[in-house]
Order: structure tokens, then sequence, then C-alpha cells
């Protein structure tokens, strides 16, 4: 399998929620989407941006609730699961799996590197702060 890049530069909050809304026109039911980036990289902003795009408002981090629940007026349910204070025992009792299972939903995973077995055919997003304001995100999809 082959891995096929895009990048984006933000130079700022709205560019990266902006960037959400051109992404969510690519989602389809069964997406799990890895989520990769210091804290304030603009993970939970570019998620927001997907779900606006999909007519849902009020998104909120998970850095709390571990995983927030959102459907769409389409029916396509978004999964946001932040890992960040988890070990891997503990992401196994989250229900992770289940949810990449599911057609009808896209799951969205921050910190996913505490996930120890995500699906191969996930699509890595990679945040990198250049500066305060200046993040580059790289798309990462794999291809056959």
């Amino acid at each position: 399998m082959k891995t096929e890049s895009e990048i984006f530069t933000s130079h700022s909050e709205e560019d990266t929620k902006n960037f959400g809304h051109e992404f969510a026109g690519t989602l389809t039911g069964g997406n799990v989407i890895l989520l990769f980036g210091d804290l304030g990289a603009g993970k939970t902003v570019f998620v927001r941006g997907v779900c606006e795009a999909l007519g849902i408002s009020g998104v909120r981090s998970p850095s709390f609730t571990l995983i927030n629940e959102y459907e769409s007026p389409n029916g396509l349910l978004i999964i946001h699961a932040d890992l960040y204070r988890l070990d891997p025992d503990g992401v196994s009792a989250t229900g992770l799996d289940e949810y990449a299972g599911d057609d009808d939903a896209v799951l969205f995973v921050e910190w996913p590197d505490r996930w120890t077995n995500p699906p191969e055919n996930s699509v890595r997003i990679y945040f990198d702060s250049s500066s305060e304001n200046e993040r580059t995100i790289r798309i990462e999809r794999g291809i056959s």
C-alpha cells in the first residue's frame, strides 16, 4: 500500500476550521481519522469545522469526557475521541474498535498513539505548529 499526502497551511484558527469544512466533503460512513499534534495544535478546531459543515453545532473538546457523539441532520454519526488521559488498557475499555467498524459513523481520534490497534486504512492527519498562529496540516491516506 502506498501513501498519498496532501499539505495545507493554516494561518489562523478560522483557516483550520475552514479546512475542516472542506475535508467534510470527503467523508463517508466507516472512516477513521487519526489526529496527531501537540496540545493546542488545532485538532479540535478542525473537527469543529468538519461538524459545522455537516450541520452540527456545539462541538466541544472531549478531553474530559473522552468521547463525544454528534449526529448530523442526514443521520451520519460523528464520534470524537480524545485519548490523551488514557493508557492502552484504558483505550480498550472505550469501545473504539466497535465505533471503527460502524458504517454509519465517522470516528475522529485525538492522541491515537495510545490506541494499540487502529484500523490500517485510517486517514492520518498531522498538525505541526510552525509558529503561534501558523500550522502545517498534512493528510496521509493509504492507497492501493
